[in-house]
Parts: structure tokens; C-alpha cells; sequence
């Protein structure tokens, strides 16, 4: 009969980083400002990992009054920028200790999900990614009765957010389009009035105006960032003489291509199209997509970490916006063919 093998303990994490217990402790509730240096917490973490730490949840709970679960709301399941910031916080939910209950709420959808996870005690604290206007999001926060931490969102009276620089990402996008030869380029957005669609917008115009060109508002469709909306905005843009597309996500990508593949519109001859975001759907798309890379992944986990913080009594600094990454060129982006644009 083969051995149970024996589970660590806070003294092997501690003997394994050559530290003391306490400090493992610390560090591993997420009391890391307390005067730890980062290479110290980094040593902690790692041992935990490689010894395959898990504390005793329920004696910790009962000790603490707390569930040691962390929620994260999201609009959409089916959208790689959520999927790889939930990925982002579990995993750096689990190296603290803690689990990472998911809830989805659609865009629009009654004001339930952030009032039910926190008031029903199910956790400890929320990550919350949303889409909805201001004031709708106002309201459901003023529910929530655990602290909580927005995702790539910011909003006035939430002084916690984990944002991407989506500014700076637009700008590089539209200008990598410009640098083809493009000059009509149309842009997919998303709602109205929403914190990302203006900083994508104001991205997408700050590299039409250091290229010399003019802002042409009827090549800007607004919606939102579904398969859906990226078809029927392309219907609009289509009517243009535009040659390219920035989209502001995959998805919304997506959808454009498929309509304008039915539409009998040869890609990328006829149009061009880059995309905020990657994934390995971009890839499999035909042609396979030219994106801005963007470090959702990294969101989930900083988001995580700075409501870890929070929970164990900390007060954490403001996180600055996160830069996009590379560019990466695929087969959707070429330079404008000779002769008119074709419209429909």
C-alpha cells in the first residue's frame, strides 16, 4: 500500500525560502507591504508553489470570520480579454490561499449579481468588470458591502481600478495602418460615452492627427463589443470609402470580417482589419488577424493582488495603467490596393 504523502506546512514553505514562519504567513495573506522586500515575497511564493502549499481553509475561516473566496463579475464568458483575466486572478488568488467564485452578468441585465455575492457573505471581496453605463455600475456598487476592485474600468468615487493603457493601444494600431499607406481608416467602438471607447477613440484620433489626416466621424461606428455588433457596424462602414478598420476587440473584429466575407468583400485586399486584444482565435480566423497585444492576463493578476492587499489591512498605491505589448502581424493587414476603394 503506498504512502500518503504528508502535506506541507508553513515551516517547510518557511525552511524552503530560509525565512521565518511568520513571514511566510504574512506574506501568504497578502500582507506583503509590511516591510518585505520583493525578492523575499518572491521566494515565498515560489516555495509554496513548488511544495504544493494549501492551508487549512476551514480553521483559517473560523479563526478569521471570513471565506477566504474572492468574486469576479464579468459581462461576457465567450470574450478572451475576461477569460485571461480570470485566469489572471485565480492564479494569483490560489498562491494567497484563496478560490475565485466566477459570476456572469450581461450587459443591461437586472442589479443582482454584486449585491447577492457580497451581502450573502459568500466573499470576502469583488473584482468587477462591467460595461454598463456609469451610473448604472454607481448603483450596484453602493449594494456591495465587501471592498472591491475595478477591472479596466475607472470611475469616479472607485478609487481602486486596474486599467490598460487602451489609449496608447488604439494609437499604435491606427498608426501601424497608416504606416501601410491607409488614410481612410474606420474605426469599431464601443458604447457611447463608455471610459474605453473614449480613450480607444482619443487614441485613434491622436495617430490620424500626427499623420496629417482628418478626423472623418463617419468613419466611427459606436456599440458595443459583441460578435453581433462588429457585423452590423461594418454594415455602416462599408458605405464609406474606407479601406481599413481598427476594432476595439476580437469579437467585435470577428464579427466584421464574417460580415464582410459574406458580403463578398475580399480580405484583406479589399479591406484591412487589426484588433485590439490577442488570443489564439486570432489565429484561426481567415485570415488570421493582426492584433495589439494587451496584458489582460497580467490585469486579472495585479486586480487580485491589490484587493488581497486590501483585505488584510493594507493600503495599497493606486495601480498606473497598464502599456499594451507587441503588435502582432498577420495576414488581415496589407497596404490599400491601387484605384478607388470599393463601396457598397
Amino acid at each position: 500500500m503506498r504512502k500518503q504523502r504528508q502535506k506541507a506546512t508553513l515551516v517547510d514553505v518557511a525552511a524552503m525560502a530560509e525565512v521565518d514562519v511568520s513571514t511566510v504567513s504574512r506574506v501568504l495573506r497578502g500582507q506583503s507591504e509590511q516591510r518585505i522586500r520583493a525578492e523575499t515575497r518572491e521566494r515565498i511564493l515560489e516555495a509554496a508553489e513548488k511544495l504544493n502549499y494549501r492551508p487549512n481553509f476551514t480553521a483559517r475561516s473560523l479563526r478569521m470570520s471570513r471565506t477566504f473566496t474572492l468574486g469576479i463579475v464579468v459581462p461576457q464568458l465567450d470574450n478572451p480579454v475576461f477569460s485571461a483575466a480570470i485566469r489572471g486572478a485565480e492564479n494569483l488568488a490560489a498562491q494567497h490561499g484563496y478560490s475565485l467564485l466566477i459570476s456572469h452578468r450581461d450587459l443591461g441585465e437586472a442589479a443582482t449579481t454584486i449585491a447577492k455575492l457580497s451581502q450573502m457573505n459568500r466573499v470576502d471581496g469583488l473584482l468587477v468588470a462591467s460595461l454598463d453605463a456609469d451610473e448604472v455600475l454607481h448603483s450596484d456598487l453602493a449594494e456591495a458591502n465587501v471592498p472591491y476592485v475595478l477591472l479596466n474600468r475607472q470611475l469616479s468615487g472607485a478609487p481602486f481600478s486596474v486599467v490598460l493603457d487602451s489609449r496608447e493601444a488604439a494609437r499604435k494600431a491606427t498608426e501601424y495602418l497608416v504606416s501601410l499607406g491607409h488614410r481612410r481608416i474606420g474605426h469599431l467602438g464601443g458604447r457611447l460615452g463608455g471610459f474605453n471607447a473614449a480613450e480607444r477613440l482619443a487614441g485613434y484620433r491622436a495617430a490620424l492627427d500626427a499623420a496629417g489626416i482628418p478626423f472623418d466621424p463617419a468613419l466611427v461606428t459606436m456599440g458595443d463589443y459583441t460578435f453581433g455588433a462588429g457585423r452590423k457596424a461594418v454594415r455602416e462602414l462599408v458605405r464609406t470609402d474606407a479601406t481599413a478598420i481598427m476594432a476595439a476587440t476580437l469579437v467585435s473584429a470577428a464579427g466584421a470580417m464574417a460580415e464582410l466575407r459574406l458580403a463578398g468583400w475580399q480580405l484583406p485586399e479589399e479591406m484591412s482589419v487589426i484588433a485590439l486584444h490577442d488570443a489564439d482565435f486570432a489565429e484561426m480566423l481567415f485570415p488570421a488577424l493582426s492584433t495589439v497585444m494587451m496584458p489582460t492576463e497580467e490585469m486579472g493578476r495585479v486586480a487580485a493582488d491589490l484587493l488581497i492587499r486590501k483585505l488584510a489591512g493594507g493600503n495599497p498605491e493606486p495601480v498606473r495603467a497598464l502599456p499594451p505589448g507587441s503588435l502582432m502581424i498577420r495576414d488581415s493587414t496589407v497596404a490599400p490596393r491601387p484605384g478607388a476603394p470599393r463601396s457598397k
